[in-house]
């Protein structure tokens, strides 16, 4: 750390990581903030610890190697610097441009045709999404100690790339994502070549500063987490509020994306699983786009809700006839300001689609 920086207070330091935790929250792509701001949190949390035994053992402050990050689409780097008075160089740059390409080549931005809105027969599709969920029971399992929740998709994004000062829109490739987890959280993998330049990809398993594990919550939905969590649709929305209170641009968008996070990459339990969309039922401003396409080009009809601050509205895509989630994606549909004007109505800022779900016996395992 520089010496004429000044050092945070413990006090400071938690402020400005809440601050930052809430930017998180609001500016990530929809579907990935809550896993990223977790995975921020424990870097967050473990460059601390290493900091404070640092002084105590009185060793040069200088550090030249930090955790890599998954790296969210478009704000990581700049959540990073905003907080003030701690070393967190988390994520590796390069061309200058604040970007980590991990090996998946950079292209134009995605674009897509803007399907159209209505609030016409949302609480009838999302019912019989409901039922198609229940039905799926026998084929959903239980996780035991000791297995692994394997999920595997294909993702791209679109993301604000600045060179010498020039911005322009940039996207990673369509990509294959694969991660594992256990139930109880605390051991993960991750294989994302968007986040990391090591094919064999990185670990998921981080303690808190104490050493402890991170304990699950909707920021950290952990199979066993879930597993405890009420089954009465009016219960789960009221405690999907409580937990989010603050976070977000909107109570109603950000109790939307949290439903929206179990639905991508997390493990709902059987019981759990219809009730998420009974929940989402009753979040004002739901709509359904009778036309939208996940990340591999299958089409489907997407419960939807706008975000009226960035204006880009998050679907879930499901498949017209058996209603079995295929995956989601992010829409710019409003103009923005500032450097957000970049991203023109059309663009499509995150878009993955689900492949595989499974249980699994081992780490690094595949069904």
């Amino acid at each position: 750390m520089n010496e004429n920086t000044p050092r945070q207070s413990p006090a400071e330091r938690d402020e400005s990581t809440q601050q930052l935790l809430s930017r998180t929250a609001r500016d990530l792509p929809a579907g990935r903030h809550q896993f990223h701001k977790e995975r921020l949190m424990a870097q967050i949390h473990q460059i601390q610890q290493e900091e404070r035994t640092a002084a105590a053992e009185a060793v040069a402050p200088a550090r030249t190697r930090r955790p890599r990050l998954p790296r969210p689409a478009i704000t990581l780097p700049a959540l990073a610097a905003a907080l003030a008075g701690t070393v967190v160089a988390v994520v590796a740059m390069n061309d200058g441009g604040g970007v980590r390409d991990g090996g998946v080549a950079t292209g134009p931005a995605l674009t897509t045709h803007i399907g159209a809105a209505t609030t016409k027969g949302v609480p009838q599709l999302l019912g019989q999404i409901s039922l198609a969920a229940a039905e799926t029971k026998g084929g959903h399992p239980a996780v035991e100690p000791g297995q692994y929740i394997y999920i595997e998709s294909k993702t791209a994004d679109t993301f604000v790339k600045t060179v010498d000062d020039k911005s322009s829109l940039a996207s990673h490739a369509l990509h294959t994502r694969k991660v594992w987890q256990s139930p109880d959280g605390t051991k993960g993998w991750l294989i994302d070549p968007a986040s990391s330049d090591d094919p064999a990809g990185e670990t998921l398993s981080l303690p808190d500063e104490q050493g402890n594990a991170l304990v699950g919550g909707l920021n950290h939905p952990t199979y066993d987490y879930l597993a405890k969590l009420t089954t009465d649709p009016d219960q789960l929305l009221a405690e999907i509020y409580k937990e989010t209170k603050g976070h977000g641009n909107s109570p109603d968008q950000e109790a939307f994306t949290t439903i929206g996070d179990l639905l991508g990459e997390s493990y709902p339990p059987a019981n759990l699983y219809p009730v998420l969309f009974k929940a989402a039922a009753k979040i004002p401003g739901v709509v359904v786009v009778d036309d939208a396409v996940d990340a591999v080009g299958r089409n489907g009809v997407a419960v939807a809700r706008l975000d009226e601050t960035s204006g880009q509205r998050e679907e879930w895509i499901f498949d017209k006839k058996t209603h079995v989630f295929l995956g989601e994606r992010s829409v710019q549909v409003k103009q923005s300001t500032g450097e957000d004007a970049l991203m023109t109505p059309g663009t499509v800022t995150f878009t993955s689609a689900i492949l595989k779900r499974a249980v699994v016996d081992g780490m690094k395992q595949t069904p």
